[in-house]
């Protein structure tokens, strides 16, 4: 299960990283993962980087460690990303990773005033590549 921190014994559900450039320590984006229910061993990731560090492998090998912590140190068995259908680039990054496409959520965020769509991408412990 996942770690247990030292002064309130509480199961930690939240991992929420800045990625940073080695050559520089300059942070060029974040990335996260939640435990969205112990019970079913279930999370979530998430990333976002600035324009200027797109389609270069960044968010590839976040979203890959971030799956890969899931299932090593937190005991996972399923773990799911969403993005907006518009952006294809997420939609590479997330089936790079081994992640399938498991449905089209419709108007499921509300966004700038808007209602939008989401595809639902997951994994499962026992297809993830070590």
């Amino acid at each position: 299960m996942p770690f247990k921190t030292k002064e309130k014994k509480k199961e930690r559900k939240e991992y929420i990283l800045g990625v940073v450039l080695k050559e520089n320590n300059k942070i060029i984006g974040g990335c996260g993962i939640n435990v969205s229910s112990l019970i079913n061993q279930e999370g979530w990731i998430g990333y976002c980087f600035n324009k200027d560090y797109w389609k270069k492998g960044f968010a590839t090998e976040a979203a890959k460690a971030l799956v890969e912590f899931g299932f090593t140190k937190l005991d996972l068995h399923r773990i799911y990303a969403t993005c907006d259908p518009k952006n294809i680039a997420s939609s590479k990054v997330l089936e790079k990773i081994g992640m399938k496409k498991e449905g089209h959520l419709r108007e499921n965020k509300l966004q700038k005033g808007s209602w939008r769509d989401s595809y639902l991408y997951a994994i499962l412990e026992h297809e993830f590549k070590r």
